[in-house]
């Protein structure tokens, strides 16, 4: 009689199980770390490539994470994210630091577009913390001039790219990039406003 193949697991079961891993990393298991890479690399992969551009360069900084993740998993707490959650805005921050150091060859976003990438595959979880990231994005978008606003919309959910806005709105490339800079500046500083209240 043919064995049946395992039924995937569920995104609960997915989660609990990359949960568990985190808690077993945390106090000393190397075995959780395999566990974990096995469980997030495509994933992390994905993001540091699209923020880095280039397989080298995320290969790099996945292998960053992973190892910073060995001597972080103590840092991780289930109570404010899901552990994917967690573990993608950990590779994202490890590639903004390598396109920050300067290091990274051409085909990287610039640093100032690189936090916004979307991720195209999130766990259920991921969603509703982004649904909630979102709600206050938009929040924050609302306390910008009109013109910022649109301007930022444009570039971020519609992916126009500075050249294109600043051709659309007649002003010099230059001129696009520090208004779009500013209003990213306000939106960080709305940002974290809420996050201390």
């Amino acid at each position: 009689m043919a064995a049946h193949p395992r039924p995937r697991p569920t995104n609960d079961e997915a989660r609990e199980a990359l949960r568990d891993a985190m808690a077993r990393l945390a106090a000393g298991d190397q075995a959780a770390l395999e566990e974990i890479y096995r469980a997030t690399r495509v994933k992390l992969f994905g993001i540091t490539l699209r923020i880095l551009g280039d397989r080298k360069e995320a290969e790099d900084a996945l292998q960053d994470v992973y190892v910073n993740l060995w001597q972080r998993a103590d840092r991780y707490d289930p109570a404010r994210a899901s552990p994917i959650a967690w573990l993608a805005a950990f590779a994202r921050n490890r590639a903004i630091d390598r396109l920050r150091t300067g290091k990274v060859r051409g085909g990287a976003v610039p640093v100032e577009e690189a936090a916004p990438l979307p991720d195209e595959s999130p766990l259920a979880d991921a969603l509703l913390i982004d649904a909630e990231q979102s709600a206050q994005i938009h929040k924050c978008l609302a306390e910008l001039d009109p013109r910022t606003q649109e301007h930022i919309r444009a570039a971020f959910f519609e992916g126009y790219t500075y050249a294109q806005l600043a051709e659309r709105a007649g002003v010099p490339l230059g001129t696009m990039k520090s208004w779009v800079r500013r209003g990213l500046q306000r939106l960080r500083a709305c940002f974290e406003k809420s996050e201390a209240a």
